[in-house]
Order: C-alpha cells, then structure tokens, then sequence
C-alpha cells in the first residue's frame, strides 16, 4: 500500500517538474512575444514621432547597459534574500510597460518605458534561471531544459514582430495609429506570461521542487575557481562573435543581398539557433551522464571558438553562399551560447550562490558583447574586413586556451559526481 502511494506520488512530481518545464518555456515565449515584438517596432515608431537617431541609440545603449548591469544586483539580493520568486513576478510584472508604449507619444514617457522594461529583464533572469536549472537538475538534465527554453524563446521571438506586421497589414496603415495598436494588442501576451508565472510557481511550491534540490546539492557554497575561469571563457568566446547589426550593416553596405533577404536569413539563423539548442542541449546531458561528472558537460563547450573563428570568414564575405553558410553558423553559435553556456552556470555552482553567479555571468556576458562590437563596428569603418578576422582569430585562440585551462582544472579536482 505504501509503495503504491510512494509510486503516485513520485509520479506526480515526475509530472510536476515536466509541467514546471514546459510552463517557463512558455514564460520565455510570451515573454519574447512581447519584448521582441516591440523592439522590432521601438525604433520605427521614434522615428514617427519626430526623435533622431542620436537619441535612439542612447536610449538604447543605456537600455542594454541596465538590463545586463543590473543582473548582478537582482542575483545578489534574491541568493541573500531566497526571494527569487518575487523577482520573476516583479520583473515580468514590468512588461506591462510594453502595451502601455501605445498609449503615448510623448519622448520622456517613451523613454522611460523602454528602459523600464530592460530593468525588468536585469531583474527576473538571474533569480529565474537559478530556479529553472535546480528544479531541472536533478530530474530531466540542465542541457535539456536550457536547450527546449532557447526554443521556445526563440519562437516567440519570431512571431513577436508578426503581431505588427498583422497589424499593418489588416489595417493598411503604417502611421502612429497602427503601432500603437500593435502595442496595445500585446497586453493579451502580457496576460498569458504572468499566467504561465503563477502556475510554474504553483506547482513548485506544492512539491518542493526547489527545497529538494536545495537540500541534496552539493560542494562550497562560495564561487569556485573552475567558474571564474568560466567566465574569463565566456567573455573571451563572447567578445569575438560578431553581432548581426554588423552582418547587416556589411550585406546592406556592400548591396550583397536585398533588404527582404536580410530579414528572411536572420530569420532562418533564429529557426537554426531553436533547432540546434535542442540537440546541443540533449549533448550536454549526455556527455554529463557518460562521464558520470556534473562538470563534465563543460567539454561540449569545445566547438564555440572554432564555430566563431569561422563567423566572420563567411558572414562578412562578398559571396552569397559564404554568408548564407555564415548565417547558418551565426544560429548555431547562439543556440550555443543560450543553452549549454548557461547550463554550465547550474553544474559549477551552489544554489545559495547560483543567482549571484548568473548575475556575474551575465553581466560579463553583455560587456562582451558591447565590447566586441564597439570595436568591430569601429574596425569596419576604418579598417578591411580581414582586420576583424584576425581580430577574432586571436581572441577565440586564447579562449580555446582557457577552455583547456578549465577543463584542466576540472579534472585535477574541481568536479562533482553525479549520483
């Protein structure tokens, strides 16, 4: 009788955490939805209502600025607090903001809206993240979870804008009037994020999903030596990938392909970037369970320099079959970057230190980013385009150098056996 009772009731749970999985997917989706959508309309719009370009980019630096930066504090305060809960409402709670843009033109409105809404994401990643990967770690893999949230995410990347192209469309307006209502319609999303937030917490909360993975989880509860060098991995890896402002600007400049087509490869490049997640995802797991070793999964990290040495090679070429390979790449570096590198962040550190160590990862993460393509847009400008390919040659040379490091170090000692 007891076994039987024992049976359903780890049944339920087993249940549980796939309903957990799937519902911060969704999370992720609506959330794209709405965010993405609005950013590929934010830019539009400001130029309706009369504001430059100058003011667009600032509003727009700082924006990014905020949502990476911030993610130090928001991991910091919920590790001290154990209040990750409240961060993720609060900061989905902040994409009401999106809807609200089409209630106005006035530029200070707008622009603290935009911001707003960067500072939400700054405060809800961290404490999320913490949250997905232990509900996740010691039931259906990290890789796997990281790999089917990408995908999700990355699907309402994509029908994100389509609400306004609908919009335009049905409306056969493209004036003030249709974007605000593109805006406005995105409250539905809204509705179904924070919907999805509540029943994730939900069910976590009535099978201690977290509590349980709190109190088998292993190792010091300080930062390891193995993730600082992780880190200096990620920044490395990070900072030599070329972003697609720079592809674009490159394939407009230089008329290789037509402004539809740019638009259509990216596109491809995201269904790419949701195909792979999966599948690196899934080998992530695997090599863990392979070499019975939590850290193990640091080794699938290999292919990322090679990847991104190539990048610039084919993307930033002359040849359209060069870039349309390159773009392909492009999608596998990200499907990379968004799965297993941030599924390394839950198998290297304790859960008391896990959003403060997904606010540091992240925070490093942007800086690399903004780094890199400061100074590539700046090489492009005033230098030849193979100038950024050995730029990027070297830098991915020294962070396959670390990786060896890291891998290294973690087989010295640095590890932790699965059960």
């Amino acid at each position: 009788m007891n076994a039987s009772m024992n049976g359903k009731k780890a049944d339920g749970k087993a249940r549980s955490v796939l309903f957990v999985v799937v519902m911060f997917g969704m999370i992720s989706c609506f959330g794209d939805v709405m965010y993405e959508g609005a950013r590929s309309a934010n830019g539009q719009y400001l130029n309706l209502i009369g504001i430059n370009a100058a003011k667009v980019g600032l509003i727009y630096g700082i924006g990014e600025f905020l949502g990476y930066a911030l993610r130090i504090v928001s991991g910091r305060i919920s590790d001290a607090t154990g209040k990750h809960w409240i961060f993720i409402f609060i900061g989905y709670g902040f994409l009401l903001v999106v809807p609200l843009m089409g209630l106005t033109t006035s530029w200070s409105v707008l622009c603290a809206l935009i911001l707003l809404e960067r500072v939400g994401k700054a405060l809800r990643n961290p404490p999320k993240d913490t949250i997905l990967s232990q509900v996740a770690e010691n039931h259906v893999g990290t890789g796997f979870v990281f790999g089917l949230q990408e995908a999700l995410d990355q699907l309402g990347a994509f029908a994100g804008p389509l609400v306004f192209t609908l919009v335009f469309y049905f409306s056969g307006n493209h004036d003030i009037g249709a974007y605000q209502t593109g805006y406005r319609v995105l409250i539905f999303a809204y509705a179904l994020v924070m919907l999805s937030v509540y029943f994730a917490y939900k069910k976590v909360s009535r099978y201690n999903l977290v509590r349980e993975g709190e109190s088998i989880s292993r190792g010091s509860d300080r930062l390891t030596k193995t993730f600082w060098i992780y880190c200096l991995f990620a920044f490395l890896s990070s900072f030599g990938f070329v972003a697609f402002s720079i592809i674009g600007f490159h394939l407009k400049d230089k008329e290789i392909l037509a402004d539809g087509d740019i638009t259509l490869f990216y596109a491809v490049a995201m269904i790419v970037d949701a195909l792979f997640a999966l599948v690196i995802g899934r080998i992530y797991d695997l090599i863990k369970k392979k070499h019975r070793n939590k850290k193990a999964g640091l080794l699938s990290l290999a292919f990322i320099p090679f990847a991104t040495v190539s990048l610039p090679f084919l993307a930033l070429s002359d040849n359209v079959g060069m870039v349309i390979a390159g773009m392909v790449i492009f999608g596998i570096i990200m499907g990379a970057h968004e799965t297993i590198m941030r599924s390394a962040i839950a198998d290297i550190t304790s859960f008391k230190k896990r959003g403060t160590a997904y606010g540091i990862f992240n925070s490093i993460y942007g800086l690399a980013f903004f780094a890199g393509s400061s100074l590539m847009g700046w090489m492009y400008d005033s230098l030849p385009v193979s100038s950024i390919c050995i730029l990027v040659a070297a830098v991915e040379l020294a962070a396959l150098a670390v990786f060896f490091i890291m891998k290294r170090n973690v087989a010295l000692g640095d590890a932790d056996l699965l059960a």
